[in-house]
């Protein structure tokens, strides 16, 4: 990327709130890398979720990491060239122009203060600064009421897959011995209705509709009663995804928000904006447009499995400081996980991870 017309050194784009480095020292007087202490993180966690971020991950993981050690392999010496290359893959990978300069200025910082002349020693300083970023923006999984029923709002776009995120995360907590109750607000969509009682039954909960085209704010009432008369631990709401213009959309999911609001004080809990990872920087666009017009608290990041480009997850936690709450890592049932940060990076820098710890062993 031509930076020419870019501030130069010590520009004001901003930094990220990275904290110190890990700079721990080995016997041998010298640093210990990051990938280690990932690396010991990761062993503390499930095995099973471990391997599906790494199955889930997998085409982002050589469009990151993989090119990236190709980079770090064929160019060895940190010149611009380097960093031009540097952020050409990034960006290709939708991590974001803007979220890119910033942590290739990190990265040129950390070259000038430690004196680096080996790019491979820049691997993981990459994954550090994405793990403390990652983090920065994440927040503490998914918000459930101290009390009584906790209400979960869906929305975004047709075909980014909102009816089936519902449907996996009510398996999930119903395999938790949660009740779960379903609400068919989608009353728009041809067959949206019948999709939702599709996933009611093959999860095993019931789900509260109306007729189509019937006012979704007067199904969210219906579900709201019923989730108090049979006291169920958790209600997932569908929306619509589309109407005749953005402006009658939002309209809508006001209406159902007040309506929520007015039948169950504190709630929804959660406002969770269903994303499609494959449609990349349209899925940054959609995030900004719901961000600052329907009271999103959380991002649903789905089909990352089906893409390359999931450096989107980046893009949104940093550019609009939106959480991930949940991503989608395969077409199984328990493939909805909630988002790690740290498992998130590791899936990205396994390979090179891996080659760092084989070689330790060899010394």
């Amino acid at each position: 990327m031509d930076r020419s017309r870019l501030p130069g050194p010590g520009r004001s784009v901003g930094t990220f709130a990275f904290g110190p480095p890990v700079r721990v020292k080995s016997k041998g007087g010298k640093t210990v890398s990051f990938f280690k202490k990932l690396r010991e993180s990761i062993s503390a966690k499930a095995e099973a979720v471990t391997s599906k971020f790494r199955e889930g991950l997998g085409k982002t993981a050589a469009a990151i990491a993989g090119k990236v050690e190709e980079l770090v392999l064929r160019r060895k010496k940190i010149d611009e060239e380097f960093y031009e290359e540097l952020e050409e893959i990034l960006i290709a990978a939708d991590v974001g122009v803007s979220t890119v300069m910033r942590l290739t200025d990190e990265l040129r910082e950390e070259v000038r203060k430690r004196r680096i002349e080996d790019a491979s020693e820049l691997q993981p300083i990459l994954s550090e600064k994405l793990v403390n970023l990652l983090r920065a923006g994440a927040g503490e999984g998914l918000r459930m009421a101290e009390s009584g029923t906790t209400v979960i709002l869906f929305v975004g776009v047709n075909g980014v897959g909102k009816t089936t995120t519902i449907g996996k995360l009510a398996h999930r907590f119903k395999s938790e011995g949660k009740s779960v109750l379903l609400a068919a607000g989608d009353t728009f969509r041809a067959g949206a209705i019948e999709q939702l009682e599709e996933w009611g039954r093959r999860v095993g909960v019931d789900v509260v509709k109306q007729q189509p085209g019937a006012d979704p704010a007067a199904v969210m009432y219906d579900a709201i009663r019923a989730a108090k008369q049979r006291a169920v631990d958790v209600l997932l709401c569908d929306t619509a995804g589309r109407l005749q213009n953005k402006t009658n959309l939002m309209e809508e999911l006001n209406k159902i928000y007040r309506v929520i609001q007015r039948e169950m004080p504190g709630a929804p809990h959660e406002v969770l904006l269903v994303l499609d990872a494959t449609t990349g920087q349209n899925a940054l666009s959609q995030a900004r447009l719901f961000g600052e017009r329907s009271g999103v608290t959380g991002i649903v990041l789905t089909k990352l499995d089906g893409t390359a480009k999931g450096g989107i997850v980046i893009a949104i936690q940093s550019e609009l400081k939106l959480p991930v709450k949940l991503v989608g890592l395969g077409e199984k049932m328990d493939d909805l996980q909630d988002f790690d940060a740290e498992q998130f990076v590791h899936a990205l820098f396994a390979g090179a991870i891996e080659k760092e710890a084989e070689a330790g062993g060899a010394d």
